[in-house]
């Protein structure tokens, strides 16, 4: 297995291993393939609870990524915690994706 490491400067380097490292921080493929999994069911599931539907494989993995960061840094920020693993990482972008689409429609309207 090859590993692609690509510094924030652009420096890329090759070396044995299955992962990915951008900006410090290795990723491996497993890792990869979780994320977009997650992604892709949390914007899937805001898609349909926010009344409007899915918006494609595409942009309901981008949905849920987005989702999944705003809420990594909005839920702790008031003292919301989910528990771990693939469950807790599913509902934690789902109700981020939610607050996107939510705030993306207030735009839309406005």
């Amino acid at each position: 297995m090859t590993t692609a490491f690509i510094d924030v400067d652009g420096a890329v380097s090759v070396s044995a291993h299955a992962s990915i490292q951008i900006g410090g921080t290795a990723m491996n493929i497993e890792s990869l393939i979780v994320w977009l999994i997650v992604g892709a069911i949390a914007g899937w599931l805001a898609g349909q609870v926010m009344k409007g539907g899915g918006f494609g494989l595409i942009g309901d993995i981008i949905l849920g990524i987005v989702g999944a960061l705003v809420a990594g840094w909005m839920l702790p920020q008031l003292g919301i915690l989910i528990g771990g693993g693939i469950l807790g990482a599913i509902i934690n972008a789902f109700i981020g994706a939610c607050i996107v689409l939510f705030v993306v429609r207030l735009i839309k309207l406005a």
